[in-house]
């Protein structure tokens, strides 16, 4: 039973926002579409402007519109970058010279790029040790930290590891590991990609996370566990992907064993 003088309605933002939400999800507005200034959405719903200002935060922390500095609010455009899980390590691609990322970022009309903040000799992680066999009481990995930007948007953190008997002295502990990337200097050292395993969840950010992807509040991450298996089955490179939902789409087409 509501106790008596409460209300069942939500507040009158939440139903603005509500509203606009069905109308951008029915296509009365359309990305690009700019919204009615808080005047005019406060006049056309009966409300005071501060409470058609919060409708509009709402909307904004949804993901479903993004204001624009002097020009107003405007209905997001819904775009993904998608990864091909089962093409983006495939052996035709290495004819183009480029890594994986770049390869789907320029496949989809986007300018990529990849920052590496750091690479350094650490202990794994108990997930990352248990699969890429190795201790984790000793530095017993290389950990690359790389940041993914598509169009200069901030889309994934990845962090991978190789076991640092094989990754020092060599190109692997370099910012710039030359063509074909890590794959490319693991293959000279005998690890032939012929498997992969990914492991997918969805979870929120860490606050350092949500900082490196700009997200906005409410905006959940989607985990992706790599393995690398090489041709005798060794499991040769383990990467954890962290991408913003809102901005990534995964895809993948397996053959039916």
């Amino acid at each position: 039973m509501t106790p008596p003088g409460h209300s069942t309605q939500p507040p009158p933002s939440r139903r603005i926002a509500e509203d606009l939400r069905r109308k951008i999800e029915v296509g009365e507005l359309r990305s690009g579409d700019k919204l009615p200034s808080e005047r005019r959405l406060a006049e056309q719903y009966g409300a005071a402007r501060n409470t058609a200002r919060e409708a509009i935060r709402i909307l904004a922390e949804q993901g479903l519109v993004t204001a624009k500095h002097g020009s107003g609010v405007f209905v997001r455009e819904p775009q993904k970058l998608f990864r091909f899980g089962s093409d983006r390590y495939s052996i035709k691609n290495r004819e183009t010279g480029l890594t994986p990322f770049r390869l789907e970022a320029q496949r989809q009309g986007k300018v990529p790029r990849i920052d590496v903040p750091s690479i350094a000799r650490e202990r794994p992680p108990v997930d990352v040790a248990e699969r890429l066999k190795v201790t984790t009481d000793e530095e017993t990995v290389i950990h690359r930290e790389n940041h993914y930007f598509a169009d200069d948007e901030p889309v994934q953190i990845v962090s991978t590891y190789l076991r640092w008997d094989e990754a020092q002295g060599t190109l692997l502990m370099q910012p710039k590991t030359g063509k074909d990337g890590i794959y490319g200097r693991l293959e000279e050292l005998g690890h032939l990609m012929t498997r992969v395993r990914d492991e997918i969840s969805a979870r929120m950010p860490t606050p350092a996370e949500a900082a490196v992807l700009d997200l906005l509040p409410g905006v959940p991450v989607l985990e992706v566990l790599h393995t690398s298996l090489d041709q005798d089955g060794v499991p040769f490179e383990v990467s954890r992907y962290v991408h913003r939902a809102d901005r990534t789409g995964l895809l993948y087409e397996l053959p039916v064993e």
